[in-house]
């Protein structure tokens, strides 16, 4: 229970030596490349990229150190005290320039091919680096040498996003290092021997038939143009970059789009603090959506007599039969107008707002501020509904906090990584390489899913439990700690309260008794438990696998538990971290955007809490918590002497007609609607049922912040403006507002978004108070809690206290509570469902982008291959999947980690929405529907989607594939 030395903290050494005569300072173990760069000094180098593991295979870099016989590569060669080193001496340059020059002379006539620019620009960036560098050394190949050139390599443009061009490879093995090194994926390689030796994926596949995952960090690190993304092919040149954050997951990855002629070209990974350049194929190559024709560019109003069907499904009717265009006006009064003749005829509670999570911090606030002061009620709420409620229930009752103790990448302290419910290589790809990362180094990874997924491959244990019995499986670990005497009694006697309750509670669920129950042998749940208690630093990291279940809440207190008796949390490499779904559900939970807290976790019925946001406010507010994203579609079918009845809604970036559970229901909820007005950038299954459409602006039309899993706020910039008419959310939000008779002004920078974020600031109390604009835009992401300008913010929190009224954490025993719906001989299967790599969400997003639709086009269900065997289908079939609500018919996937009896279905595909059959069941705490358990019955055949996709890749493609 030793806290480790945060390296980061150490006081480092500094070194003086001679460069070119020049005396500079390194820290001790840098590198002279690294100090020379730091000094502003340019030494060549190819095979070096900062971050990465020197190689020193180039020789590009070579300097001549006084008193040593050989050159020495600068990029692998540490500085001592009293070096003289001369990196522009004429034995180093001559050396320098012939490695240069002999690359050159093997590289195609035609490389990047930097149109536009002129010829000698042109023949500057032929080939990336290689040809910039010859440039400023002034290389030029001899005749000679061209004469030699190696044998031709045929292009390999497989693959939908990168293109492969040995020609130009230099085998520096910068890719293989991104590969394998830094994303693990172990994809690249090299193969065979000598001169004969080459760059090859797999086992010498094409690109695009290997395992490649598409994060493109081979791309990025290539310096020659061997490997690129296709859409730069014929031209690099952009016509400027803009820095922002990604828009997908919730890790906040900091990106820099490439504009040119007003389209974001392509996308590079920066130097953030959760990223370090790395990406994912969404960050990468899934920006294209946002240029996608399908883009809403006018507001549009319901025909007159045009009923809402909710059996319609996005793509069997062209919208225009639905909608007539309207002016911003007339859509405005219809929208903002409508809602407030519901408010002024049936009181405050009749109408009801869904935030996003995909907007900024700033959009996010004031879209709760208007439900609570225009509309009079807390009836908001968003995603964070249907993902991690039930843990953030958890963390409030137990630490305090709704966010996580420790940052990701904090990882890299962690001899034990507790992974669990969480498949993090295909939600939160660019975390899963800091796990990977993690392992390499030796840290050990404990896997607990009923899931084998690809993370497995790395993991030191795997706990392959059944499906919906978690507190079964973690309470045996609290069993095995307190019963073998590994508490950490002085964390527990001055740090926590209640621990005799759990201690009396536990004594019913030893490893031995809850082995049948979960699946996971007595000794391996010991050994586990044993290597968490005694480890110097164990961290646990969970997705919605804990969370969404009627026991979420309880799964979450467990993971609270085995952290507070071992002393694991509040230092670094220790704690717990909800990894957080979208971009930005962490900051619109943070800013309010949920149904019984005001901004920073207020409840709206504290007393204090209440009084003091009508105040600041200056308006009355409802002290009644609002209803949940599930009870809402319910309060709309209530019957009409219900005086809670929602009959408006304004929906902002949401989707629940393809999100929320039982979409049969959802969806007859919301045409049930006397007024629906949806604000979005496609026309979504939740649009088609909407009276009023409002077209809104993408994450990189905008500016604004968002907060992501971390506790980072981040800025993200404006790229490029939104399409035809379509509108800043943040501007539609305070339309709506205005004809809800709110009298906003919000001005100043960035079109009003610094005035809302510095109000935000004021709300949350002091969290974000050191978290100016001014500081953003300066330094691009501050962590919080951060209460003055001077303050850095702090990674890791509870190291002293917890954020409870005492500063102790609260122990909260569970037990085992059954799924509300088990399988039985009608439903015999469990259906798990869940996300993919490619596709976010419900798919309105990444379904419309090139690369993302190329690589993963439609849907599958996931079985394991003695499952399909008994039921007499192959891989490529279409099964029936059918619980009590509904059914879909899939096309099957072969995959042995899903355990029998379970299947797996992503719910991004309309065609074959999962969400028709789930359940609407809630944890009683935080009212999160079951998604991860329900009962279905599978059958051989069914008739597939008669249209697949939105066309993205084949605008005329129409049968997914003849149904069996």
């Amino acid at each position: 229970m030793n806290a480790p030395v945060n390296p980061k903290e150490l006081e480092l050494q500094t070194v003086e030596f001679k460069l070119d005569g020049k005396t500079i300072v390194s820290y001790e173990g840098e590198t002279i490349l690294k100090a020379a760069k730091r000094h502003g000094i340019d030494i060549p180098h190819l095979c070096f990229k900062d971050g990465y593991r020197a190689d020193g295979n180039c020789r590009a870099c070579v300097v001549e150190i006084n008193g040593e016989r050989t050159l020495a590569p600068s990029c692998c060669r540490s500085a001592t005290p009293g070096m003289d080193v001369k990196a522009n001496s004429e034995r180093a340059l001559k050396s320098q320039k012939l490695v240069l020059e002999m690359l050159l002379s093997d590289m195609p006539d035609e490389g990047f091919k930097w149109v536009g620019d002129s010829k000698e620009e042109e023949q500057k960036n032929q080939h990336g680096e290689l040809s910039t560098w010859a440039a400023r050394l002034d290389v030029t190949v001899r005749p000679e040498l061209k004469a030699l050139r190696r044998e031709k390599v045929s292009h390999d443009v497989s693959h939908p996003a990168m293109a492969v061009n040995l020609d130009a490879c230099i085998q520096c093995n910068r890719c293989v290092r991104a590969c394998r090194e830094e994303q693990v994926n172990d994809v690249i390689g090299y193969a065979m021997r000598g001169s004969h030796s080459e760059i090859v994926f797999d086992l010498n596949d094409p690109m695009g038939d290997s395992t490649c995952v598409a994060c493109g960090e081979c791309v990025q690190a290539c310096p020659t143009g061997a490997l690129m993304p296709k859409g730069l092919i014929g031209s690099q040149t952009v016509d400027r970059k803009v820095d922002s954050v990604c828009p997908f997951c919730g890790v906040g990855c900091q990106i820099t789009y490439n504009v040119k002629d007003e389209k974001i070209v392509s996308v590079e990974g920066r130097d953030g603090p959760a990223n370090h350049n790395r990406l994912c194929v969404k960050g990468r190559f899934g920006m294209d959506y946002i240029h996608n024709p399908q883009r809403l560019t006018k507001p549009l109003i319901r025909k007159a007599g045009v009923a809402k069907d909710e059996t319609l499904l996005e793509g069997k009717q062209d919208w225009s039969d639905i909608f007539r265009e309207a002016t911003w006006e007339e859509a405005l009064e219809l929208a903002g107008g409508g809602l407030k003749k519901l408010k002024d005829q049936y009181g405050n509670k009749v109408l009801a707002g869904f935030g996003s999570a995909k907007g900024s911090n700033e959009e996010a606030y004031l879209f709760q501020k208007l439900v609570r002061t225009g509309f009079g009620s807390n009836n908001v709420d968003h995603c964070t509904r249907l993902c991690h409620a039930s843990s953030v229930a958890a963390l409030l009752e137990g630490v305090g906090s709704g966010a996580v103790s420790n940052q990701v990448n904090d990882v890299e302290h962690s001899s034990l990584i507790f992974l669990i419910g969480s498949n993090p290589t295909a939600n939160h790809p660019v975390a899963a390489t800091w796990f990977k990362n993690a392992a390499k180094r030796g840290a050990k990874i404990v896997l607990c899913d009923p899931r084998a997924t690809e993370i497995s491959k790395h993991a030191w244990r795997t706990m392959q439990f059944k499906p919906d019995t978690d507190v079964a499986m973690l309470n045996a670990m609290i069993y095995t700690v307190i019963e073998e005497g590994l508490v950490d009694k002085d964390f527990v006697e001055n740090r926590s309260n209640n621990f005799e309750a759990l201690k009396e509670n536990i004594k019913g669920y030893s490893p031995e008794a809850m082995a049948p129950i979960c699946g996971i042998p007595a000794e391996t749940l010991r050994e586990v438990a044993r290597e968490f208690a005694t480890t110097k630093s164990a961290m646990i990291l969970w997705g919605m696998g804990i969370s969404q279940h009627v026991h979420g809440t309880d799964n979450a207190r467990c993971l609270i538990a085995l952290v507070s008796i071992t002393g694991q949390i509040g230092k670094p490499g220790s704690g717990l971290h909800p990894l957080r779904g979208q971009n930005n559900v962490q900051g619109a939970s943070d800013a309010g955007l949920i149904p019984m807290m005001f901004p920073n976790y207020q409840r709206v019925d504290n007393p204090e809490a209440h009084a003091w946001f009508e105040k600041f406010w200056d308006t009355p507010l409802d002290k009644k918590p609002g209803y949940t994203v599930v009870e809402i579609m319910h309060k709309i079918t209530a019957p009409d002497s219900d005086p809670d009845k929602i009959r408006g809604m304004y929906v902002e970036g949401e989707n629940p007609a393809m999100s929320d559970p039982d979409l049969n229901h959802a969806r007859h909820a919301l045409a049930s609607l006397d007024l629906l007005v949806v604000q979005d950038i496609f026309m979504t299954e939740t649009a088609l049922l909407a009276d009023v459409v409002l077209p809104a602006s993408a994450w990189p039309e905008k500016v604004g912040t968002a907060s992501n899993t971390d506790r980072m706020v981040q800025m993200g910039k404006k790229a490029i403006n939104p399409p035809g008419d379509a509108k800043p959310d943040l501007w539609i939000i305070q339309q709506i507002a205005k004809r809800m008779g709110l009298n906003w002004n919000y001005q100043g920078a960035d079109d009003g978004v610094a005035e809302v974020y510095d109000e935000m600031r004021q709300a949350m109390h002091a969290a974000i108070n050191g978290i100016t604009w001014e500081r953003l835009e300066k330094e691009s992401s501050v962590t919080y809690p951060c209460l003055s300008a001077e303050d850095p913010g702090r990674p890791i929190v509870f190291d002293d206290k917890f954020d409870t009224k005492d500063g102790r954490v609260k122990l909260v025993p569970a037990d085992i509570i059954p799924a509300n719906e088990r399988p039985d001989a009608e439903y015999p299967f469990v259906l798990i469902t869940g996300r993919q790599l490619e596709h976010w969400h419900t798919g309105s997003m990444t379904r419309r982008a090139t690369v993302l639709d190329a690589i993963e086009p439609m849907a599958t269900v996931s079985m394991h291959g003695e499952d399909m065997t008994q039921l007499g289908v192959s891989a490529g079939d279409v099964i029936t999947v059918q619980s009590r609500r509904g059914e879909v018919a899939i096309h099957v996937r072969r995959d042995d980690g899903t355990p029998r009896g379970v299947i797996f279905i992503p719910f991004a595909y309309y065609e074959a929405a999962a969400n028709l059959i789930t359940n609407s069941a809630l944890d009683p705490f935080g009212k999160i529907p079951e998604f991860k358990y329900c009962a279905v019955k599978l059958a051989r055949g069914g008739q597939a989607a008669p249209v697949m996709g939105y066309g993205t890749n084949d605008p005329s493609r129409k049968q997914a594939v003849v149904t069996c």
